[in-house]
């Protein structure tokens, strides 16, 4: 019999609960103890570990957030704060820990890992930045917002004669403003992966405007060299070439908000599951994402060393759309 420990950790993601209760139920299903540590790698520390059973996790699956909580944790940036954590698994007699989170989160998995200390990951971020897994839990749901936040745009735009800036989240990834832009007919997509000039930006706009067009939705992903409050500036400067008069919004932390959608919680519970089959098998040390429709393991120490890229051929299907 084995004993689970699951946390999450990082910025939370629509999905993670759906996460916990399949990871919390499928180890159940194989007599397994299965724990939860409240408030990330600081519960860790301070041994905020508890038992779970499964109706610990009934009617969470539709839940946005964490039920778990996720906590910022500088203490276990440290050896001694990793030797704190482990010694508060062992002293509950915890063999295999679980870690539901994004790039950081499971830069932490791999620490303890390291340290000889068997840790699954559980690939979990809006942003869809992780390595070894080509959707995270988080992103379908995010994306949507995104998309319905810039349909909404667009009634507002039409009926003043306006051009948008949406700037979403993402970091450094651009996999929600390409996503979003090319989902919702932007006219431009400003990504952190490509260098752009505002004023290539700019002549879009004024040809749309030139067009006949009513509005002009520009999608912006928060890590670009020009974001949104940069690009509003430099056309403002430049406005009477625009036609358009510019607005900006930008979602931040809402989309991080709301139900997780079906995909998120499909994909949620495959990747718990697969984590709760990894243990069994005693693969530890390892990522667990998807890649096509196969759940699959990513060794951590590559996942923590290497970049995601973004992907070129829909970089270029946007170019040919907007």
């Amino acid at each position: 019999m084995k004993r689970v420990a699951v946390l999450t950790s990082g910025g939370d993601a629509p999905g993670m609960n759906a996460a916990i209760r399949a990871v919390v139920r499928c180890g159940i299903s194989r007599g397994w103890e299965m724990y939860g540590v409240k408030n990330g790698y600081a519960g860790l520390i301070s041994g905020n570990i508890f038992q779970m059973g499964t109706r610990d996790v009934g009617g969470i699956l539709q839940k946005g957030g964490t039920i778990l909580g996720s906590a910022r944790c500088d203490e276990f940036r440290t050896v001694e704060g990793r030797l704190k954590a482990i010694r508060s698994l062992r002293q509950v007699g915890i063999d295999v820990l679980m870690v539901i989170g994004g790039n950081g989160s499971q830069t932490g998995s791999f620490e303890l890992s390291k340290m000889d200390f068997p840790v699954i990951g559980i690939a979990s971020t809006i942003d869809n930045d992780l390595f070894g897994s080509d959707l995270t839990i988080g992103v379908d749901t995010a994306l949507n917002i995104a998309l319905e936040a810039l349909d909404r745009l667009k009634v507002t735009a039409s009926s003043h004669q306006r051009a948008f800036l949406l700037e979403v989240m993402g970091r450094d990834c651009g996999y929600l403003a390409l996503m979003s832009g090319i989902a919702g007919g932007a006219e431009a997509i400003v990504l952190p992966e490509v260098e752009v000039d505002p004023e290539v930006i700019a002549q879009k706009l004024h040809q749309s405007y030139e067009h006949g067009k009513a509005h002009a939705i520009v999608v912006v992903a928060e890590g670009a060299k020009y974001n949104a409050e940069g690009l509003t500036k430099y056309f403002q400067e430049h406005k009477e070439r625009l036609g358009f008069s510019v607005r900006a919004t930008t979602l931040g932390h809402v989309q991080r908000g709301g139900e997780p959608s079906a995909s998120d919680r499909i994909l949620a519970s495959r990747l718990g599951a697969g984590a709760i089959e990894a243990a069994e098998r005693g693969e530890y040390g390892v990522l667990v994402g998807i890649k096509g429709n196969d759940i699959v393991t990513t060794k951590l120490e590559e996942v923590v060393s290497s970049k995601k890229g973004i992907d070129l051929d829909l970089l270029r299907l946007a170019q040919l759309l907007d």
